[in-house]
């Protein structure tokens, strides 16, 4: 693990919805902290995400580690606190460079639309649609983002970054990380088995629906409804 958070620690966020700054290095100083860097308010797998942490986030608390949420930007904010998907704190990075500098990387148009069509991408959405967490197109939508989980004092114990926008690091690692094991329940805590889920083409529908509702739309949906046809997807 490379990573040095010395090159983030003075890399300011505002509190939302407060509207306070803090360093960063503020949040590991005095305890264990996982920090979540979501992609964007209005993304569905964000919300799902921050959703399934709510399985663990009273764990997380018994032993003191903090839980916090923190977004590319502002914008879609405010639809993000009212729809209480985050069991946690929330802030907006000061400097979107903290995203690059974590090495979370951007799509393309291509790359976002081809990352739509895999099998983790669609179990999400179908999922999402299922909980009724919705979704726009607010913001920034080609970024991804990731987590770190840090040691009080600054130990980095894991630097995670997604690739694709439906990539999450799941309850149980979460909790291994901060040698918690014993304290997982695979009944509760297992992000409801995402992989588990059928989505085939027998039923495209959500998936589908949620492509929609992309201003790039109809290009990409008549593109994704021929792989669908062409292929088990």
């Amino acid at each position: 693990m490379d990573f040095d958070l010395t090159n983030i620690g003075s890399m300011k966020v505002v509190s939302l919805p407060g509207g306070e700054t803090s360093e960063l290095k503020n949040f590991w100083q005095d305890q264990n902290v996982a920090i979540v860097f979501f992609r964007r308010w209005g993304c569905m797998f964000c919300r799902l995400w921050a959703k399934e942490l709510d399985d663990i986030a009273p764990v997380l608390k018994n032993n003191n580690i903090r839980l916090i949420g923190v977004g590319v930007e502002e914008a879609g904010s405010k639809e993000f606190i009212d729809g209480k998907y985050f069991d946690g704190e929330l802030f907006y990075a000061e400097d979107r460079s903290i995203y690059q500098k974590l090495g979370f990387k951007r799509f393309n148009v291509v790359t976002i639309l081809t990352s739509l069509l895999w099998k983790q991408s669609r179990d999400a959405i179908a999922k999402g649609n299922r909980m009724g967490l919705g979704g726009d197109m607010k913001g920034d939508w080609v970024q991804t983002g990731g987590m770190l989980l840090v040691e009080k004092g600054g130990k980095l114990i894991n630097h995670f970054k997604q690739t694709g926008p439906s990539d999450h690091l799941s309850n149980e690692e979460i909790l291994k990380c901060f040698g918690l094991e014993h304290e997982y329940n695979a009944e509760t805590m297992a992000n409801k088995k995402r992989e588990d889920m059928e989505c085939s083409k027998r039923n495209p529908k959500p998936w589908l629906q949620c492509l929609a509702e992309c201003p790039l739309a109809p290009i990409h949906m008549i593109w994704a409804e021929r792989r669908c046809k062409s292929s088990q997807v």
